[in-house]
Formats: C-alpha cells, structure tokens, sequence
C-alpha cells in the first residue's frame, strides 16, 4: 500500500501532461495541486497505519518502502509545501510559457514530488538509489525549463554536474553496505564495522555535502537559480537540498559509529553556515540571498546532527520548509512586478501590501525573531551547538547574526516603501492564486509559532523518538541579543548603501559570489584542461612519434617476410616435391627390386641347402675322404702361414 504514495504523482505526471496539453493555468494548477494534495492525504493515511510495501527483486535483492519517525515528517511536509508552489506555478508561468511548456512544467513538478516521496521513505539503499538519480534527473529538467535560454541549459548541467559528483559517494556507499553485509537493507546496516563502515560513512557523507549545498558544493545553488521562481522554492525549501539533510538524520545511529563523524559534520555545517550568511548578507539577487540563506541553514542543520541532536535538524527543516518556500514565491511576484531580481529596483511595500505583510512573517522566521516557529526551531539549534562547547556556540551565533541581517535586508529592499512607483499603488502582475499560495505558506509559518507553547515541542520530539537539546536560558537571550546585532547593522548598511551589489567592485562580486569558489574552481578546471592538453601534446610528440619511427621499419620486416616467402618456404616446398617422387618411384620401382633380391637370396640358400645334402650320403669312405681333404686344407694354411 505504501507504493501509492510516491506512485500517485509520478504516474499522474504524465497522464496530466497527456491528457491537459492544451489545458490552461487554471485546470493546469488546480489539478496538479489537487494531486499532490491526494499525496499529502495518502501519506497521511500511511503514517497513521503504518504501511510498508516491498518488491523482491532476486534471492538477495528487493525493493522497499517504509516508515520512521524522520521519514514521516518528510513525507507529509513535502506534498504540505508543494501543492501551494504547484497551483502558484501554473500561474506565475502562464506568460512565460506556451501550453505545452507549462503542462511540462507541472508535471515535471508532480514527478519530482513523487520522487522525493520515494527517496524519502525507502527502506533499503537501492530504492534509495532509484530516488536519489530521478531526483537530480528532474532537478536538471526544471532547472533548464526555459531550455531556449542559453544561460539555463549551462546552469542546469553544472548543478546536476556538481551534484552527480557527490552521488559517487552514494554508490560508494552502497557497495560497501552490501561488501559487509550482503544487504542493501536500512536494517543491517548495524552489522557494519571495519573498513566497510568507514567507506559507507565516507560516502554518505560525500552524497549529503553535495545534495544540500555545503562547503565546498554550494555554489551549485546560484546556478540553480536559472530555474523558474516555483522551481527554486520547491528545490531548496523541502525536496532536493532537503535530500542530503534528511539522509544523516535517517542514518544518524549508523554514522555516529565512526568516530570522525560528528567533528567533521560540524566543521562542514559551521562553515557553510558563515560562509553561506556572509554571501546572502552581500547579494544583491533576491534568489541568490535567498539560496545562499538555504546554504547557511542546512549547515546549521548539519551541525547539530553532528552535535548529535537529528531532531532538532528535523524540527528546524519543518519551520525553513514553510518560510523559505514563501519567501522565494514572494521573490518571484516582486520580480514581475519590475522585471528584475535586482534588489536595488524593487522597494514594492505600497504596491503589494498584502504580499509585503506575507513577506514579513516568513522573513522574521528567516531571522530568528520569535515568537516564529523558525525562531524555535532555530534556537534548538543553538542549544544544540552549546551543548558541544563554548567556542562552537560562538559561531554559531554568528550564523544567527548574519541570518538575522540578510533577513532584513531582503524584507527592507525587496518590499520596502519607496520603490519605483513612489506612493503610488502601481498595476498588480500577479494572480489572485499566486497571492493564495503565498498566503498558505506564511500561515502555516505563523502557526508553527505554537511551537514556543511550553512543553508542545519538546512533546512533539519525544513522540518522534528524538531527545532535544537541554537549551539554556542564557544561551537564548544571548542568542536573541545576537539577532538584534544583526537587525541593527542590517539597518546601517541599508543606511549607508553597503552590500548593494556592484558589478564594477571586483571584490565584492568575488564575496557575493561564494567568496570566489566558483572562480577557484574555474581555474582548476582550466589547469586541468590545460594539463589535458599537454598530456594530449606529449601523446603525439612522444608517444606516436615512436611509433611511427617503430613503423618506418615496415620496409624490413616486408623483405624479410619476402625472403621468408621465396627461399626458406621456397626450400620447404621443394624438399615437399622431392620427398612425393621419391614416394612415386618407390611405389613403381622400390617393390620389385626389394622383393626380386629376397626371392634370389632364398633360391641361393635353397640350392646350398641341397648341395649340402648331398654330402650326407651315410658312406663311411665319403666321410673320410672329406675329413682328409679338409686337414689337407689346413695343413696348406698352416704352411702358407710359414712362408717368407
């Protein structure tokens, strides 16, 4: 019964791309997001009955799907966020697509949902595998819907080229997981030990890094932004950079075997985190602040896996699921409605009131204002950082700061009063379901405010099976002072234009773009090509020169082949032809001669045989003459022995 839930989309995404081709963006968006709404509901359905369903592939292979406690949460979260992002694409892309395209579009969407769906609650780590490859399949194939565009086909294939790279690691994993215990089963995983255990920790996380945008991956994200504005909010708010996270919180019992697992977890979530808040604090893109945010707080979702609190990550991926999916459907209506990301140009609170105040609750969230679900969720997180010491608390509310900053530069710049039109209300360009989408996201990222309510999450973990961090009083309020510091300086660089992005300062585009890792890895890539190219060059120069000097011998070896033809076979062929004549000659002449000689040889000896006889004549005088005559005859051999 399980299978239902990932099936219901992924085989309803073609049938409506089929059958609703010429379909407008109303049919369009209200039924695609009324099928994942039936996916919501059957996954519902499932964690309430605890379905499983499993397929035998062979005597050692098979195919499964399951619940768990992290698993649940992300199979209902994830059609949660995107049935409103589904009905907001089909119209916030109705200009900009044909009908084939747009229907391409939804079903497209559709797919991806039923493909997290499945990565999200497989039970072994070939289903996994299937899900983890048609998600970066079709994350490639939204990133480059606008396919006419040269700049998206190129983005799209460096963020799956990127994020393929890191699936290697998954492969890894894999192969290790069945080397040590000839399963791919989640079950067995605790058999593991030795080097297996390590090459699957290694591997795993290697998958995760790329999958959620940490150091040294992130990048990848700026280029995921060729994509269309629904198509970010479904991808970094709850389906593909959630997959990595979700990953090390399913496996966190497993991973937490190997020593260097958590260091390593926090080194890369702190780092990413800072990085990620320095970046989104100097752009002047509204998607890319929003990505490089999406960075930052999957790291601080990382680090306390590490710390070794999954559920506080959980928890806190719930709260950036609502918030950040509003804030990028937000994005994309202040885009239409001036024609450009560029924060600089919009300044769009008195033009869309209603969506500025939608805008203001998912980006206090962002910051860490409470009483915001995000905000308790996020000090979860920093509970979690103190319990590992001092100096990992330290940085960790330097992420909080900067989260608190790029939050209100985002919320001031984007939807700010002042902007193009003056105080003018100017034309909408978006559609009423456009704003309904937007509204659904920023309601339910108000209702997780219930989360400050004592006891409520604490109560929620436990029911999960998760422990939660034992936060601190003082951490909190030294926390909330960090989110003031980072409100504060927000307004002085607003104030005094900072971190506006200027194309004509090189260092702060290096800084605004992942502080020049692009770059850094530009030219590694140059040097390898160039390396490449030298290789190529020393192949010809070197390699095939000696063998052409090797081939001008051909000359030689062709004498000789003829030398071979005409004598040494030639004196083969004639010995061959001398050896069938005497053959002949033998059979015509050789019988008759051998045979005639043995015939005359036993005449001869018949004839002395009868001459022999003769002398036996039984005559007593015929016997003395002949002894007489033969002592004659040696008496003449001794005499002739005498003489001179």
């Amino acid at each position: 019964m399980l299978w239902l839930v990932p099936l219901l989309p992924l085989l309803a995404a073609p049938v409506l791309y089929g059958l609703l081709r010429r379909g407008g963006a109303a049919v369009l968006g209200w039924v695609g997001a009324a099928i994942v709404a039936a996916t919501f509901l059957l996954a519902l359905a499932a964690v309430l009955g605890d379905w499983s369903g499993s397929y035998r592939w062979s005597a050692q292979v098979g195919l499964g799907v399951g619940i768990t406690a992290a698993s649940a949460v992300f199979a209902l979260v994830v059609p949660l966020v995107a049935a409103p992002i589904v009905l907001y694409s089909a119209y916030h892309e109705a200009q900009a697509s044909s009908g084939h395209s747009l229907a391409r579009l939804i079903a497209l969407l559709l797919a991806f949902v039923g493909a997290m769906q499945l990565l999200v609650l497989a039970s072994d780590l070939l289903t996994l595998l299937i899900a983890w490859e048609l998600v970066g399949a079709l994350s490639w194939a939204l990133i480059a819907h606008h396919w006419p565009s040269e700049r998206s086909v190129r983005d799209a294939a460096w963020a799956f080229l990127v994020t393929r790279f890191g699936d290697l690691g998954l492969y890894l994993a894999a192969g290790a997981a069945f080397a040590g215990t000839a399963s791919f089963d989640f079950a067995g995983l605790g058999q593991l030990d030795g080097m297996p255990l390590q090459v699957f920790v290694g591997g795993i996380v290697l998958a995760c890094a790329a999958k959620s945008a940490q150091l040294p991956f992130s990048p990848w994200l700026f280029a995921a932004m060729s994509g269309p504005a629904p198509v970010s909010a479904l991808l970094h708010a709850a389906t593909m950079v959630a997959a990595g996270v979700y990953l090390i919180i399913r496996l966190h019992p497993v991973l937490d075997g190997v020593a260097w697992f958590a260091p390593v977890a926090m080194a890369l979530g702190l780092a990413t985190a800072i990085c990620g808040g320095i970046v989104a604090s100097l752009q002047g893109h509204a998607k890319k602040l929003l990505a490089a945010s999406t960075s930052a707080h999957y790291g601080l979702m990382w680090l306390a896996v590490g710390a070794g609190f999954p559920g506080a990550a959980l928890l806190h991926f719930v709260t950036h699921a609502f918030f950040k999916a509003g804030l990028f459907l937000a994005a994309g209506i202040a885009e239409h409605q001036v024609g450009s990301y560029a924060l600089g140009t919009m300044r769009l609170g008195r033009q869309l009131p209603g969506v500025a105040l939608a805008a203001l609750a998912c980006s206090l969230a962002l910051a860490g204002v409470p009483p915001s679900g995000g905000a308790w969720s996020k000090e979860q997180l920093i509970a979690a950082s103190g319990d590992r010491g001092p100096g990992i608390l330290l940085i960790a509310l330097l992420a909080g700061a900067l989260s608190a900053l790029y939050a209100t530069r985002f919320q001031w710049l984007a939807f700010g009063p002042g902007g193009p039109a003056g105080d003018r209300p100017g034309r909408s360009r978006h559609s009423v379901a456009e704003r309904l989408a937007l509204y659904f996201l920023a309601l339910g990222t108000l209702g997780l405010a219930l989360l400050w309510w004592p006891g409520l999450g604490k109560a929620i973990a436990e029911s999960l099976g998760f422990v939660l961090p034992p936060g601190k009083t003082w951490e909190t309020l030294l926390s909330l002072a960090f989110v003031a510091l980072g409100i504060l300086l927000a307004a002085l660089a607003l104030a005094r234009q900072w971190g506006n992005r200027d194309e004509d300062n090189p260092r702060h585009a290096t800084a605004s773009d992942w502080l020049g890792i692009p770059a850094l890895a530009s030219r590694a890539a140059s040097g390898l090509m160039n390396a490449s190219c030298a290789l190529a060059r020393f192949d010809d120069h070197v390699v095939d020169a000696g063998l052409q000097r090797i081939a001008g011998y051909t000359n030689l070896a062709a004498a000789l082949g003829r030398f071979d033809d005409r004598a040494v076979d030639g004196g083969i062929r004639l010995t061959a032809r001398f050896g069938n004549w005497l053959a002949r000659t033998g059979d015509r002449n050789g019988e008759a001669l051998f045979d005639g000689c043995a015939m005359w040889l036993a005449r001869f000896t018949g004839w002395l045989g009868e001459k022999a006889r003769q002398l036996q004549s039984g005559q007593m005088h015929h016997y003395y003459t002949a002894i007489a005559a033969g002592l004659a005859a040696v008496l003449v051999v001794l005499a002739m022995g005498d003489l001179p």
